[in-house]
């Protein structure tokens, strides 16, 4: 669904987990701009959390673009990086950033990354939130996302309709939650109601047929029916009997047929007798 949608549509969770009552609240996440939209209309204050693998991820193309793909000297330049943006926060790295896009200007990779982690050094004071007790990442929601969606819908084989996807993750959510004897009685009640719905509706329709629209519909002129006269066929045109056709007519089995001799066949063809009474 739509952002907009999806912001409306987590209100009920939200306010059933204590977001807008709870003292304080954080979010961890990728820092798309939808998300943060949706963070401000739960609970604006909340502390903003960059999740650091995703930071891990842009500082990984730096140093592949810059010491080469898979070599050690990427590899212990991520390392460091990634050490001090843990215990120093956002400003060493984006100095670091900032040095080497003057070095290398014609770098697209390099002007990209500064660019998306600049604008959002704000959510990037990992030893702060260390210290206040909050997740660096989202490990969390992504293991979810693995066990409670990847593992049903994305098996060997399976395709599916984009309709049919969002009830069967409700249910899934709903059975994850411990909450289906809760659940499902409404579940049940909602179903009643849409047949009964359709049925009323199919009812109304049946009843009372919407009469055609006499400016649509189309004008055509009768007109006079004319009799054709069809010749029946004459003896000349009509098919002949071959030779190999036999003329069917009825068949009565030869006296020492086999099928004479069952029960069946006697009764059947055994002379008739006019009826005498039993003697006494």
């Amino acid at each position: 669904m739509e952002a907009e949608t999806f912001r409306w549509q987590a209100v009920v969770e939200t306010q059933r987990r204590g977001v807008a009552t709870a003292k304080k609240v954080a979010s961890v996440s990728d820092g798309a701009e939808w998300i943060q939209g949706f963070v401000d209309f739960h609970r604006y204050d909340a502390v903003r959390i960059l999740d650091m693998p995703h930071v891990g991820e842009y500082v990984n193309k730096v140093a592949q673009a810059v010491y080469g793909e898979g070599t050690p000297q990427a590899q212990s330049w991520w390392h460091s990086q990634m050490q001090g943006l843990k215990e120093h926060g956002a400003a060493p790295l984006l100095a670091e950033l900032r040095g080497l896009c003057d070095a290398q200007p014609q770098c697209s990779v390099l002007s990209d990354s500064l660019a998306y982690l600049q604008k959002r050094e704000r959510q990037m004071h990992y030893p702060t939130y260390q210290a206040d007790g909050w997740p660096l990442g989202s490990g969390i929601v992504e293991s979810a996302n693995k066990l409670l969606v990847e593992d049903r819908l994305k098996g060997s084989g399976m395709h599916w309709a984009p309709e049919h996807v969002n009830p069967l993750l409700a249910l899934r959510n709903i059975v994850f939650n411990n909450r289906w004897d809760e659940a499902w009685p409404q579940i049940a009640l909602g179903l009643r109601q849409q047949v009964q719905r359709r049925r009323f509706a199919h009812q109304q329709k049946r009843r009372h047929p919407p009469e055609p629209d006499p400016q649509l519909a189309p004008q055509v002129e009768a007109k006079p029916r004319t009799r054709t006269s069809t010749a029946r066929p004459t003896s000349q045109t009509s098919p002949k009997p071959t030779a190999d056709v036999k003329p069917c007519v009825p068949h009565r089995p030869s006296p020492d047929h086999p099928w004479r001799h069952s029960p069946l066949g006697k009764a059947r063809y055994k002379p008739w007798k006019p009826y005498e009474p039993p003697k006494t």
